[in-house]
This record gives structure tokens, C-alpha cells and sequence, in this order.
């Protein structure tokens, strides 16, 4: 909005052509969201404490949840949210459709994310919504963002996978872009609220894949380093990174209120909405297989749900003393603050492992 204003009067305040840049524009982002979230993060918290907006501990987790947890306000997607969008409106280019692809996402995600957490809180127990329920909102709401990407967004690559390590490896999906699509965003989603379990567990890796994609779509939407890169050239794409700085700047202001020991949680607020958006900007950037790789701590999180579920329909018992697996390892005896920097250090390895992809070819 602020971007849009701006350049309006660029042909006549020259100097305004600085705002035209993405690099500029993206740290501005990120530096807006984070500044918001920073200065509305401690009066939010205190808000939401005297009103008992509280997370509900699930009774068959560790046992130590049940003491240094409950009280711990909840809904903290929603401080993400204000401040991801603050960064976004003011220095996206909302002429751009993929921000509105990427804003319908997020915020459609987050609305049902909050109405999860409000279930939850109000019946005071961890179950909230359904996840049949869940599921089919999700695709629906799936279905009503490809509206704007097909109505929208003219790309010819829209239906193409492209593979990592390959120079020439694509597939077009066709008609079964539709399924893919529904399986990434909404996969993408489920798997981040899965992660989210721990201090600061979920928010880290949202930050490194964030980083990952504000290159990817970068280098993306610029011909001249698309082509060096050997990676399809996506027109208009490059505005994407404002949007991953905006998300960037958000989970790093979070972070300071989240890190263990954690004053808030983000909530299926705030983990539904940011794994939503992360899927959707795989999607667009045509990196969904990229994505996999430097979300994979997101991926192992939700095999480990899938797994422990199949192995106990199947033969009554499980392989992991508790689902997800950071819970597993809680069961161990690792402490909290050991299980989190541990998965945070291999979620560095595979954003690096996922931007390495870029040059392997």
C-alpha cells in the first residue's frame, strides 16, 4: 500500500525510485513486521493472560508439560499475523497476484487455525476442531485459491515439477496439478502444526525455510540469475520475497516472546497460517520438491504421526513412545531445551542442503 503510494509520485520525486527495488522493500519488510510485533508483543501477551486465553495441555503428553506449560497464553498466530501483514501492506506491491494468492492463504489458514484454538480453549481440552472437519476446510479453501491462481496468474510453468540435481527434468502434471497442489499447501500446513509442540520448535525452522524462499523466489524472478542457475524464470515471482521478508520479520519478533522458556504460543493460529503460506510459495516458485527438503524437519514430524498411526491400526503397537517425534525424545529423557536446539541445528543442514540444489545441477 505504502509501496504503491510511493511510486505513484516516483515519476515526479525521483529519489522514490528506491522503493522500486526488492532487496530494499523485502528489508523493510521484515524490519516492519518484526519492529510490530516487537512493540505490540508485550501488552498482547498480558491481554491475553488476564483474559485466560490459555493453551489446554494435552494429558497424555510428557509429564512436565502439565507443570512448566499450562497458564501459558496461546493464540500468539495472531501477533504473526498482525505483524506479517503489517510488513506485507505497507511494502508488497499489491498490484502483484501473488501477494493476494499468498494473503488468501495465510489469512484463510490463520482464520481457521484461530477458530481451532478458540474450540480449544473453550471446551479446555487439546482436541479443538475435528480433523475430518479440518481437512475438508482446508481443501476447500485450497480449491477457492486456485481461483485466483488460475483467473489471475497466466504462467505457463503453473502445472510443471521440476526436480533438483536435474537440468532438464520436468514432468507437467496437468489435471494432476489439482490433487498436488491440495497435498502441498495443505500438507504443509498440517506438518508445521504438528512441529509446533515445543518452545520456539516450529518458529525457527519457519524462519530458515522463509530465508531459503526469499532467495528462490528472488533469484526466480529475474531472468538473468534464473538462467544462470539453470531454474525456471518466473515473471513477477520476485515480489514473493517481500512477502517471505514480511514472514521473516514476524517469526524473528515472535521468537523473542517464544523461545524456552516461552511467555505465548503461536497456536493452529499461527502454525496452520505460516505452514499454509510456506506450501503456497513453493507452489508459485515452483520449488514444491525444494521446499520438502529445507522443510524437512516439518516432513519428519509429520511421517512420524502417519507411522506411529499406521503401526498401531496395523499391529497394535508403536514405534515411538510418543507422536510427534520431538515428544519421542522427550520420552527419552532428553530435555526440552536439548530436543529444540537439536532440530534447530538440523533444519539449518537442510535449508542449506535445499539451497544447495539450486547450483547442483
Amino acid at each position: 500500500m505504502l509501496y504503491n503510494l510511493l511510486t505513484s509520485y516516483s515519476d515526479t520525486y525521483s529519489f522514490l525510485n528506491f522503493f522500486n527495488f526488492l532487496t530494499v522493500r523485502t528489508g523493510l519488510a521484515t524490519l516492519t513486521s518484526m519492529i510490530v510485533v516487537f512493540l505490540i508483543g508485550d501488552k498482547f501477551i498480558n491481554y491475553f493472560s488476564n483474559k485466560k486465553i490459555t493453551n489446554p495441555i494435552r494429558s497424555d503428553g510428557p509429564e512436565n508439560h502439565l507443570i512448566k506449560k499450562i497458564g501459558t497464553p496461546t493464540m500468539g498466530g495472531v501477533l504473526i499475523l498482525i505483524g506479517l501483514f503489517s510488513g506485507v501492506f505497507l511494502w508488497a506491491d499489491l498490484n502483484n497476484p501473488y501477494n493476494w494468492l499468498l494473503i488468501f492463504i495465510t489469512f484463510s489458514f490463520g482464520i481457521l487455525g484461530a477458530f481451532d484454538d478458540y474450540k480449544k480453549i473453550k471446551n479446555k481440552n487439546s482436541k479443538g476442531i475435528s480433523s475430518k472437519i479440518k481437512l475438508i476446510v482446508q481443501i476447500g479453501l485450497c480449491l477457492i485459491s486456485l481461483l485466483i491462481l488460475y483467473n489471475f496468474i497466466d504462467s505457463e510453468q503453473t502445472t510443471n515439477l521440476y526436480f533438483p540435481f536435474f537440468k532438464n527434468l520436468v514432468i507437467n502434471l496437468g489435471w494432476f496439478f489439482i490433487p498436488f497442489y491440495l497435498f502441498v499447501i495443505v500438507g504443509s500446513s498440517n506438518a508445521v502444526n504438528l512441529t509446533d509442540g515445543l518452545d520456539g520448535l516450529a518458529t525457527v525452522p519457519v524462519i530458515l525455510v522463509a530465508a531459503c524462499f526469499a532467495f528462490i523466489s528472488y533469484v526466480s524472478g529475474n531472468i538473468i540469475f534464473s538462467e544462470y542457475l539453470l531454474i525456471p524464470y518466473i515473471e513477477g515471482v520476485g515480489e514473493v520475497t517481500v512477502f517471505c521478508g514480511a514472514i521473516i520479520g514476524a517469526s524473528i519478533g515472535f521468537l523473542w516472546f517464544n523461545a524456552p522458556p516461552a511467555k505465548i504460543f503461536m497456536g493452529d493460529t499461527g502454525s496452520l497460517a505460516l505452514g499454509g503460506s510456506l506450501g503456497a510459495i513453493g507452489i508459485v516458485t515452483k520449488h514444491e520438491i525444494v521446499l520438502a527438503i529445507t522443510g524437512g524437519l516439518f516432513v519428519l514430524e509429520a511421517v512420524s504421526v502417519i507411522v506411529q498411526v499406521v503401526s498401531f491400526k496395523l499391529t497394535g503397537k508403536r514405534i515411538f513412545m510418543m507422536a510427534p517425534i520431538h515428544h519421542h525424545f522427550e520420552k527419552k529423557g532428553w530435555a526440552e531445551s536439548t530436543v529444540v536446539i537439536r532440530f534447530w541445528i538440523i533444519s539449518l543442514i537442510l535449508a542449506l542442503i535445499g539451497l544447495a540444489t539450486l547450483k547442483l545441477r
